[in-house]
């Protein structure tokens, strides 16, 4: 039930990092993120321990249920079927996607990739999504070489399974990813570290929006 098509027809994905909002509850700004139009949560901590991490899937496993919006838990697959959350996402250097899908079975499982060779990997062994990036130099990726707009545009034009560009993506900068055919957009900091994540939110979107329309905002 968790990989139906219709459920990854995603346009704007919102990883969270509670370093960008110090002094905010992460609910909030999460649920703010998805009363401006988020389609997809992410849970990533690298910080927090096992057993925090797992209260705070449950929380936004909660939230995001409410909203009817997907949920993601990033690493961790056992977190993941523990709170009931759609799927799992998983790095280079993680688990295994055959290994994961063992685990996971339906539910959703997206991989990171930075380089088409990767992105060609994934979707043969049978990611349901993948992330490509970082685009831009990015803060919550300091020591990772930006793949650029190129690799974007390369991936777009080869792999048919949904792709997310990540890293670096800003307002001022995503109608260049959208110029070379992404049609999902993650962001980080440009969100959850806004003033006002309900409108940034809705600002990507309409730039989204306006693109598939054929044109610019």
């Amino acid at each position: 039930m968790f990989r139906e098509v219709e459920q990854l027809e995603f346009k704007l994905y919102v990883i969270t990092d509670e370093r960008y909002h110090p002094g905010c509850s992460m609910l909030d700004v999460v649920e703010a993120a998805l009363m401006g139009g988020a389609d997809v949560v992410q849970l990533r901590d690298k910080r927090a321990t096992k057993k925090e991490l797992y209260q705070k899937a449950v929380e936004l496993r909660q939230l995001t249920a409410r909203y009817g919006k997907l949920f993601i838990v990033n690493d961790h697959p056992d977190i993941a079927l523990a709170v009931d959350a759609d799927g799992v996402h998983l790095g280079q250097d993680d688990l295994p996607l055959a290994a994961a899908r063992r685990i996971m079975g339906n539910r959703i499982i997206g991989i990171s990739t930075h380089s088409l060779e990767q992105a060609r990997r994934a979707e043969a062994e049978g990611a349901d999504y993948i992330g490509v990036g970082p685009v831009f130099a990015t803060q919550t990726k300091e020591n990772a070489t930006p793949v650029t707009v190129e690799l974007v545009r390369q991936v777009a034009g080869t792999i048919r399974i949904p792709f997310v560009a990540i890293g670096g993506i800003k307002l001022h900068n995503v109608d260049q990813l959208l110029e070379a055919g992404a049609r999902r957009i993650c962001a980080v900091s440009e969100i959850v570290g806004s003033v006002d994540v309900k409108g940034t939110c809705e600002a990507f979107l309409r730039k989204i929006a306006a693109h598939e329309q054929g044109g610019t905002e």
